[in-house]
């Protein structure tokens, strides 16, 4: 029984060592990372990760998972800055001051009722006038995925422009990822700023 054990893990730990096996799967992935930027990591090396296929599978859906990843990724920046910045900063008033809301992860809770409910109207109202008919235009081929046309002064060159698109979707990705470990690590110490 013992030798039968040895001999199954032996052979088990064998396969890590085997070549990786060549990926020879549609172009459709291929084709998606070449007319989208993205598929790079922060140090400029591939990074084309895509692992349940969802590109190819709902290739026509392409532009609005980019659309998705920009909005969500716009506003975990937002969100990381605030979340930050409420630990040291508050706005005017007695509802929002530090004595009734020591730590900013209980803000949710203490503003429920009034401050919560005009944050709602308002996204619902954006996602209404100007997300809902931006999305339908973004699957038409008719605007870029998150270009609102607020006139942006980015650079004026086509490579520059490829190179701050890239540095947004980074960054964005980034600040998904922290925000959930700022929220995670508050309510896990109990503590702001910086949240050990």
């Amino acid at each position: 029984m013992k030798t039968a054990i040895a001999t199954l893990a032996l052979a088990a730990s064998a396969s890590a060592f085997a070549p990786a096996p060549v990926n020879t799967k549609s172009s459709q992935l291929n084709s998606v990372w070449d007319s989208y930027i993205g598929g790079q990591d922060f140090k400029g090396g591939e990074f084309k990760f895509d692992p349940l296929g969802l590109s190819e599978t709902y290739s026509p859906l392409v532009p609005f998972f980019r659309e998705a990843e920009l909005r969500h990724g716009r506003t975990a920046m937002l969100a990381v800055v605030g979340f930050i910045t409420t630990d040291f900063i508050r706005i005017p008033g007695d509802a929002y001051s530090f004595e009734a809301i020591p730590k900013t992860v209980d803000a949710h809770n203490a503003l429920l009722e009034g401050p919560m409910h005009q944050l709602l109207l308002f996204i619902g109202l954006f996602d209404l006038v100007i997300g809902i008919p931006a999305i339908q235009a973004t699957m038409k081929g008719e605007r870029d995925a998150g270009d609102f046309g607020f006139g942006y002064q980015g650079p004026k060159d086509a490579a520059g422009m490829k190179d701050m698109e890239m540095k947004e979707l980074l960054n964005g990705r980034l600040a998904m990822c922290a925000i959930g470990g700022i929220a995670t690590q508050t309510v896990l110490s109990g503590h702001g700023f910086p949240y050990v």
